[in-house]
């Protein structure tokens, strides 16, 4: 029995000594991804950017409001003495009308949504470059973005145990 406890008692120690040198190994560090962002020179040029472009699509859709309005007005002006023919061809542009403006809406959002992306990417690339050069220079195993919630870096000592998950898993 007490062999067993002395046996017990080394695997113990092993075990917490192995652990604490791992534990020193591992160095995990954050970074505020937003904060730096916010202060970036380069944000000022993409948000007037971006602001300029809304203001085109913006110009578009409220000339095709226009349009919609005054199609609305003289159908409605004249719909007592137009032929039913007349009548259902005016309907018809004026429902087209409605169809393009909402279809405009949503390609203006989905490509205001690209634009955003397309002017903010360098500016994630550079800040996401400076994070790997600091994390390189200071022997970092993790860095955080508290901005974002997610992993940035990841050191040269770091093991990714994602294809033993996946098995645990049975994926």
């Amino acid at each position: 029995m007490r062999k067993l406890v002395k046996l017990l008692f080394a695997v113990v120690l092993t075990m917490g000594v192995s652990c604490g040198v791992n534990a020193q190994s591992v160095k995990v560090g954050h970074v505020d991804s937003a904060s730096i962002m916010e202060i970036m020179p380069e944000r000022v040029k993409v948000e007037q950017d971006l602001q300029a472009y809304a203001a085109e699509l913006q110009a578009e859709l409220q000339a095709m409001g226009a349009e919609y309005q005054n199609k609305i007005q003289d159908y409605q002006a004249n719909q007592a003495s137009m032929s039913n023919l007349i009548r259902q061809s005016k309907e018809k542009e004026i429902v087209d009308l409605e169809t393009r403006i909402s279809e405009f809406q949503s390609s203006a959002d989905m490509a205001l949504q690209n634009k955003q992306m397309e002017l903010i990417s360098p500016l994630i690339e550079k800040v996401q470059n400076a994070v790997n050069a600091v994390g390189k220079e200071k022997g970092f195993t993790y860095i955080f973005d508290k901005a974002a919630g997610a992993v940035v870096y990841i050191g040269d000592n770091a093991i990714d145990i994602t294809a033993d998950v996946k098995t645990k898993l049975g994926l």
